[in-house]
């Protein structure tokens, strides 16, 4: 279940959940990402749904948590992966659709899974716990459902 020990998860999970509470501590504001190409796109266009308050306030410091997520996983590549940059034998195209379909699962659910999940559960939100719900029910029927059809990367 844990193909590099336990630990490395343990570490990971601690620090993200460190993370996102000091983000809320200091700003005030939940450390999600689902909104990113709304306000980055409050940069560049001039249409009404991106120029909204919330959009336009915000998109520094999402942007800026984009860039150290971004970063984080790039230096851990360099320094600790023992698998190299690409760890996947997953084919390029199943991840394209499987980012599209998390897109629009992110859309239909009104937040990202890290979203609800860390920051949305942490806060008692209803929403956000019905949302885990869906996103583990879904996710345990798909990978039993692949298993059983012998879908292969």
């Amino acid at each position: 279940m844990f193909p590099l020990g336990i630990e490395p998860y343990l570490v990971g999970g601690v620090l993200v959940g460190l993370g996102v509470g000091l983000i809320y501590l200091v700003t005030g504001l939940h450390a999600t990402q689902s909104s990113l190409l709304t306000t980055t796109l409050s940069w560049f266009s001039k249409r009404i749904g991106f120029q909204q308050e919330k959009n336009v306030k915000e998109r520094s410091w999402r942007v800026t948590l984009a860039l150290g997520l971004v970063i984080g996983a790039l230096l851990h590549t360099l320094t600790l992966s023992p698998t190299g940059f690409w760890s996947t034998s997953v084919q390029l195209w199943r991840l394209a659709l499987g980012g599209l379909l998390v897109g629009f699962g992110t859309r239909l659910s009104g937040g990202c899974t890290s979203g609800h999940g860390i920051s949305g559960v942490a806060s008692l939100s209803r929403t956000s716990i019905v949302a885990v719900i869906v996103f583990m029910g879904v996710a345990i029927v798909t990978a039993h459902l692949v298993q059983l059809l012998g879908v292969l990367p």
